[in-house]
């Protein structure tokens, strides 16, 4: 039985992920590499998660297989939720690698929670929200969102406020933003990270976002879930 590694990688492009392998001993190597140079011309790669396991090479086409509809032609990305991917890694027998600090068990449970968080997100029809808020010491933010396919696209042309110091997503950290202007559209896959790029801080973007009519976003859940 031949042993070696298999991971799950986020990418720059929301709900874009890559499923790879490697062996043991350049797993370390095999990250550096596509998290500084990217791969098939897709950037901003970075790990999730990392399983040790009996028959890598085996198991990794098993999962090619399962998830074939989804994979773009000739390459080893697919467009899956990564949670679910995480979820189903994390019950495979076998060492964990990465995250170090986090057992399998707690892996799973959080992965499990995200995947529910999301099913509320698709209950969001697609459409256009809109953001609407004075924030102190700027003035008024003004922004419109599309929600497509449960992509949270905030439109070009929407004011943004400055980020104070500190931590920021890369969705806003990347976005073209000059005189407080969103140039271009940014996706995102959270309401609160689209706010993010709105707002330039924390928030709860079931909150923020509002409907034509005026009706914060929370309103698709909580008459969903009620």
């Amino acid at each position: 039985m031949m042993r070696g590694i298999i991971y799950v990688m986020t990418t720059v492009v929301p709900g874009l992920i890559k499923i790879g392998k490697t062996g043991t001993d350049n797993f370390e190597s095999r990250m550096y590499n596509l998290e500084r140079h990217g791969y098939s011309n897709v950037v901003g790669l970075k790990r999730r998660f990392a399983i040790e396991v009996d028959d890598y090479s085996e198991k990794e086409t098993l999962l090619d297989d399962i998830f074939s509809k989804s994979r773009v032609p000739n390459t080893e990305l697919f467009a899956l939720d990564i949670d679910l991917v995480v979820q189903l890694l994390s019950s495979f027998d076998g060492k964990q690698v990465y995250p170090e600090t986090v057992s399998k068990e707690e892996i799973f449970d959080e992965a499990t929670k995200e995947r529910a968080v999301k099913a509320d997100w698709a209950r969001i029809p697609d459409g256009y929200y809109y953001l609407s808020e004075n924030k102190k010491g700027f003035g008024k933010v003004e922004a419109k969102m599309k929600v497509e396919d449960g992509i949270f696209i905030v439109l070009k042309d929407s004011i943004c406020a400055p980020v104070k110091n500190g931590w920021m997503p890369e969705s806003r950290k990347n976005a073209p933003i000059e005189n407080n202007i969103l140039l271009d559209d940014v996706s995102c896959n959270s309401p609160s990270t689209a706010g993010w790029i709105v707002l330039g801080g924390a928030n709860n973007g079931w909150i923020v976002w509002k409907d034509e009519k005026g009706n914060s976003i929370d309103l698709y859940r909580t008459v969903e879930s009620g």
